[in-house]
């Protein structure tokens, strides 16, 4: 028994291993267990997973072993149409500007203060529709005047070849000199002018008196209103009353170049109508059709072109005065032409060439002619009718290249058959029905096993 048991022991007596408690060794054991089954479940699942990806890479390469540049077994997806076989004009093309035929600015011709307006801002008028009215009272006052004057000096007259009878008869008696009656005829004569002086005042006054009712001198539409009731206007005013415009019919006035002259010029004089489109800024919508009127007499040396004048009836109102339109003129019809997409149509620095699609489905170039062309479609030469062209993906085409023509976006694809028409609704209505059961009973378990 060690008398301090406080005391460290001593140097010589060895240390022994603390004993380990009894249950260290089942825990080693159970450790490694669950080492070994995760290890086992990971590579079952490695395995599982492994034999699931196998089949789609094998697809994937046997699918990829056909793929070329173009991703449908080495053809380059390409839009595609044939050649059609018909009519097509040949235009000129050119920007003009709606100019009205009459244009009238309308001004008062005597002086006064303007009374009534009768016309609204913007309102058709005919020719003699009244439009305002000049305080008439001044010169209904002048036309008493005049009108008084012309009875006064009628009456002189009247007197005076009164006298002049007498005096003839009495110079036939030898009553009197002939001086007398010679005098008494100049005063006749002098009375007659006077007369003729009165109605013309007379007449002067009633054009007064009717122009101060403001007439319209055309058929057209009225712009705005540039004078008030209440204002003294003018006589001959530059700013006049109103100013109208003639819409029906209407011209537009475009260029042409003077390569043109010759054709023009000759379907005229044979009397052709010429026809002449009339469309919006955009080219998207047609506003009128007419015909050209006249060409002007000269050309513009600066820009080689001559001015032509077309005609429209306007029935509808759609051209506007001074409204710019993409006018065409039809110069010449072809017939019987090759007709294709203008996009089919490549150009290099040399010639003009289109794409056909062979039977083998492989590309070849081919130069062409362009006759012709609008903003659709092009009359081509060197092509012919039932042949197929490339109209897009040309980045990657070469004389020889595979291609495949990619079905236009318009054209459906074709109905299924009744019968797979008839398994295809009635494989979604079980689909339905199993899914509005599936939502009524949220905790009944799917088929897999697992809860929704």
């Amino acid at each position: 028994m060690n008398p301090h048991p406080h005391s460290p022991p001593a140097a010589d007596v060895p240390d022994r291993p603390d004993p380990q408690p009894p249950s260290n060794p089942p825990r080693r054991r159970h450790r490694w267990l669950a080492w070994v089954i995760a290890l086992c479940i990971l590579g079952g699942g490695a395995y599982f997973f492994s034999r699931q990806s196998a089949p789609a890479e094998s697809q994937q390469q046997s699918k990829g072993k056909g793929k070329g540049k173009g991703g449908y077994g080495g053809a380059i997806p390409v839009s595609a149409v044939k050649v059609a076989k018909g009519d097509m004009g040949e235009y000129i093309e050119a920007l003009g500007t709606v100019t009205p035929v009459f244009t009238i600015t309308v001004a008062s011709r005597v002086v006064g203060t303007l009374t009534e307006i009768h016309y609204k801002e913007g309102q058709i008028v005919h020719k003699g529709d009244v439009l305002a009215t000049i305080d008439p009272r001044p010169y209904q006052a002048v036309l008493v005047q005049a009108q008084g004057q012309l009875l006064r000096d009628q009456a002189l007259l009247e007197n005076a070849r009164v006298d002049l009878n007498r005096y003839q008869a009495a110079f036939q008696q030898h009553a009197i000199p002939e001086q007398q009656v010679a005098t008494q005829q100049a005063t006749v004569h002098q009375d007659e002018g006077t007369v003729k002086l009165d109605e013309g005042n007379l007449d002067a006054a009633k054009v007064n008196v009717d122009y101060t009712r403001i007439t319209s001198p055309i058929d057209g539409r009225v712009g705005l209103r540039t004078v008030d009731p209440g204002n003294i206007v003018p006589a001959n005013g530059t700013t006049g009353i109103a100013t109208i415009t003639q819409l029906q019919p209407i011209t537009v006035i475009f260029t042409m170049a003077e390569d043109y002259i010759s054709d023009v010029v000759a379907q005229m004089r044979a009397g052709h109508k010429l026809r002449v489109d009339a469309l919006s800024r955009d080219d998207q919508s047609e506003l009128a059709q007419g015909a050209v009127l006249t060409l002007d007499n000269q050309i513009d040396t600066s820009t080689g072109t001559v001015r032509v004048r077309a005609q429209f009836a306007n029935k509808d109102n759609k051209l506007f005065p001074n409204e710019f339109v993409n006018a065409k003129l039809l110069v010449r019809t072809l017939m019987g032409v090759n007709i294709v997409p203008t996009a089919a149509v490549q150009r290099n620095n040399d010639v003009s060439f289109v794409y056909i699609v062979n039977a083998n489905q492989t590309v070849q170039s081919r130069n062409v002619n362009v006759a012709t062309a609008d903003g659709t479609n092009a009359a081509v030469t060197g092509v012919s009718p039932g042949e197929t062209v490339v109209t897009d993906g040309f980045d990657k085409l070469q004389d020889g290249i595979k291609v495949a023509v990619r079905q236009p976006r318009n054209e459906k694809s074709p109905a299924p058959p009744p019968q797979l028409k008839q398994q295809q609704q009635n494989s979604q209505t079980s689909t339905q029905r199993n899914a509005l059961q599936q939502s009524n009973n949220p905790q009944q378990p799917s088929p897999t096993g697992g809860p929704k």
